[in-house]
């Protein structure tokens, strides 16, 4: 009798845990986020001569085959390779990403909890990190790097 009640508390516990989860900062529902084409478009002849940089430029020549979209050249960016519009900026959690510099850009993302995530700037010190994290915890903002720069006891 007690290995039963014992059970059925563990498995109550566990419902109350996977319900506070899904409560905590999750963003919107979106569609899977596709990323088509994450490699770098690289300009013709980049690899080629060290005076042509690999920065993408397209090609304007009259005789070009690359432009002419011949068989077995570069690829171009074209409008194919862009993202769905309704997960377009999204990182992997699902969340678009805010800069956050100070305490009070946070009051920014007050109404936008479900679809902006706070990223604290490189720029920020340890101490002031520790008030952006205290009032994101507080409004229910997500942080994406709660861990950056902060001395964490064992």
């Amino acid at each position: 009798m007690s290995d039963l009640l014992i059970l059925s508390l563990e498995i109550f516990l566990v419902y109350i845990t996977l319900d506070i989860i899904s409560k905590m900062a999750g963003s919107i529902p979106h569609p899977k986020i596709v990323k088509k084409y994450t490699k770098k478009f690289k300009r013709h002849h980049s690899d080629r001569y060290h005076r042509v940089a690999e920065n993408w430029r397209k090609q304007k020549g009259i005789d070009s085959c690359v432009r002419r979209r011949f068989r077995g050249t570069i690829p171009q960016p074209n409008i194919g390779y862009g993202s769905n519009k309704k997960t377009k900026f999204l990182n992997p959690s699902g969340f678009k990403v805010y800069l956050v510099k100070n305490v009070k850009d946070l009051d920014v993302l007050l109404m936008h909890t479900k679809t902006y995530a706070a990223e604290i700037s490189s720029a920020v010190s340890s101490k002031h990190r520790i008030e952006i994290l205290a009032k994101a915890k507080k409004i229910g903002v997500k942080v994406t790097n709660p861990k950056g720069r902060l001395n964490l006891e064992a």
